[in-house]
């Protein structure tokens, strides 16, 4: 099975999920339902879940139970947008192509969409994981993880960083809950503590690509194919690989990312192609 075939299958799943998920724009408060929906259902690759529903079928995972994290997990992403694209953070216009959730509800209504996504997330995943899954995911996404990233970034926004300072932005910011979503996946098919282990460094490898790719597209993409606008980060002066490192050496750190994630991926007895070809398609857009 191509990527984009195994993509546009779990994003037809997991579009399904959600739409039951969210409460309905009739259900009080309607504002903030109506926002919640807008966001999470205005497209996207569902990356994430693809990581969450691919590495559990490794372990033979419950498929009815992956698609339940793994949307739960897309809830926890879309808040994370939400937020990052507030006047206070990165004051962004435009998401997946259409006028971010701020501009067309307005700031104290999206923080609170966000918010409202994020409860709903652990609602969702406590009907399904157990709570070392949960506890996990929570460590992921606070300061030990995504916040703690995020706060990073804010505060080294247009200062000289050391390469270190950069990668634990990236590491934590967008690694943290990339990793998160191969454990969680592989322990609902109750995996080897020594297989989780495999799967944490591979996550933490392509995490950081990931985010290095995310970097690289900012410099070169365009709005039309980004769905969202480019230049941004060097206008705010963020610190970025391209910035710090220069375009081609970021580029070879991240293909090398991916690379040495797929040769140290060794679950015996297991089959891997499928999380192999989504380490791929991280830096498929930059080579």
């Amino acid at each position: 099975m191509q990527t984009e075939e195994y993509l546009g299958r779990v994003q037809k799943e997991c579009d399904a999920h959600l739409d039951t998920i969210i409460p309905s724009e009739d259900e009080r408060p309607a504002v903030i339902h109506k926002a919640m929906r807008y966001s999470v259902l205005a497209g996207g690759k569902r990356f994430r879940p693809a990581l969450v529903v691919a590495s559990g079928e490794v372990f033979d995972a419950d498929l009815e139970s992956l698609f339940e994290l793994a949307c739960g997990i897309e809830l926890i992403h879309t808040y994370s947008l939400i937020h990052d694209d507030l006047p206070c953070m990165d004051d962004d216009d435009l998401r997946r192509g259409k006028p971010t959730l701020h501009k067309v509800f307005g700031d104290g209504i999206a923080v609170l969409a966000g918010d409202a996504l994020y409860a709903l997330a652990f609602e969702v995943i406590a009907r399904c994981a157990e709570p070392e899954t949960i506890e996990e995911i929570a460590r992921a996404t606070g300061t030990d993880g995504m916040i703690g990233g995020q706060a990073a970034d804010i505060l080294l926004e247009g200062k000289e960083i050391s390469p270190l300072d950069l990668e634990y932005i990236h590491t934590h910011k967008t690694g943290s809950l990339i990793t998160a979503c191969l454990t969680s996946g592989a322990r609902m098919g109750n995996a080897a503590d020594e297989d989780i282990a495999q799967l944490r460094d591979f996550g933490g490898r392509i995490g950081l690509a990931f985010q290095i790719v995310d970097d690289i597209l900012d410099e070169t993409g365009t709005t039309e194919t980004l769905g969202k606008k480019t230049g941004a980060d060097r206008d705010r002066g963020k610190n970025t690989y391209p910035k710090i490192h220069g375009l081609q050496a970021s580029v070879d750190k991240a293909v090398g990312l991916v690379d040495e994630a797929k040769n140290a991926l060794v679950l015996p007895g297991r089959g891997t192609i499928i999380l192999e070809l989504l380490a791929d398609f991280v830096v498929h857009r930059v080579i």
